[in-house]
């Protein structure tokens, strides 16, 4: 489990797909989080949970499989760029942000960034399925991060999408800062939300 506080960030050194196996190796610079980091550990990137398969000093090496390919930005990954990491969080740890699990649900894209000195608006578009999912002044994460819900598309409008509002300090230590419109981000909705859904599909399913 994961809090969506990123600790710092890392660098892309090689993703290599092998479209034989549906797979991929990404190879990573996480300064800072090798500490304590066991073989099979771990490790939010971009807000995908992935085990470290190999560690060297502070370079790891993680498997994505086929569905974390098709789900997530992972598989657009090119060396050196910048990714949000953050390390699973320790029993008795505190939960600074939300229940984050690291299973993205979807990309979304960046339709809009405003600035107004004092924080910055994104707004992210996504499918209507997990738009469903969000509610204003709820949680998401967005590539790993724990944001809070500002604003939200009708449930009629043509196109959904969410607002967030980012503060300075998480533009300049994550990659947000980076973020223009038409970028890819990694969306993982509130998992109360997503078990509220499944249950009342069931519920009604039995009437």
């Amino acid at each position: 489990m994961f809090t969506g506080i990123i600790s710092g960030t890392g660098t892309v050194l090689e993703l290599a797909a092998d479209p034989q196996t549906d797979s991929a190796v990404l190879h990573l610079q996480v300064p800072g989080h090798t500490a304590d980091f066991a073989h099979g550990g771990s490790i939010a990137i971009n807000g995908v949970c992935l085990s470290a398969t190999a560690i060297d000093g502070e370079r790891i090496t993680v498997d994505v499989m086929g569905e974390t390919l098709r789900r997530t930005s992972t598989g657009t990954l090119r060396p050196g760029q910048r990714v949000n990491l953050e390390r699973c969080t320790p029993a008795g740890g505190r939960l600074d942000g939300h229940v984050v699990q690291g299973h993205v649900d979807t990309v979304g894209s960046v339709l809009l960034r405003e600035d107004h000195g004092q924080w910055t608006t994104f707004r992210i578009g996504l499918p209507a399925e997990y738009a469903a999912l969000t509610a204003e002044k709820g949680s998401i994460a967005l590539d790993g991060i724990s944001l809070t819900i500002t604003a939200v598309s009708p449930a009629d409008a043509p196109e959904h999408w969410v607002e967030v509002g980012i503060i300075p300090i998480t533009l300049r230590e994550t990659t947000m800062g980076e973020r223009q419109v038409g970028d890819n981000i990694n969306i993982e909705v509130d998992v109360l939300a997503k078990y509220v859904a499944r249950l009342t599909a069931f519920g009604k399913a039995a009437q």
